[in-house]
């Protein structure tokens, strides 16, 4: 299982950017997904998570209404639109998957929500 985040970097407040996360080594439209991120000094939070056939999303709090998560079975990528992004908003997001019960993670992408 692999998974391959993109699309991170430094935005301004009120900006928007686009994540993607691209899986292989599993089948991927057989499995539920997820976005955590994690800020310096924090514990690690689920942003949001979107069942396999992409019918049922859920969002944190923090970021509904801000955050869409979708996802491209035939691309094997799930994808996470950022509107409105703050400066809380800054840490490494990463995707989630468990596959026969083992956890496996992206490497991360850095969000910079800044000025």
């Amino acid at each position: 299982v692999q998974l391959v985040e993109s699309g991170g970097g430094l935005v301004q407040p009120g900006g928007s950017l686009r994540l993607s996360c691209a899986a292989s080594g599993f089948t991927f439209s057989s499995y539920g997904l997820m976005w955590y991120r994690q800020a310096p000094g924090k514990e690690r939070e689920m942003v949001a998570g979107i069942t396999a056939a992409g019918v049922f999303t859920n969002y944190a709090d923090s970021v509904k209404g801000r955050f869409t998560i979708s996802r491209d079975n035939d691309e094997n990528t799930v994808y996470l639109q950022m509107n409105s992004l703050k400066p809380e908003d800054t840490a490494v997001y990463s995707c989630y998957v468990s596959v026969q019960r083992r956890d496996y993670w992206g490497q991360g992408t850095q969000v910079t929500v800044s000025a």
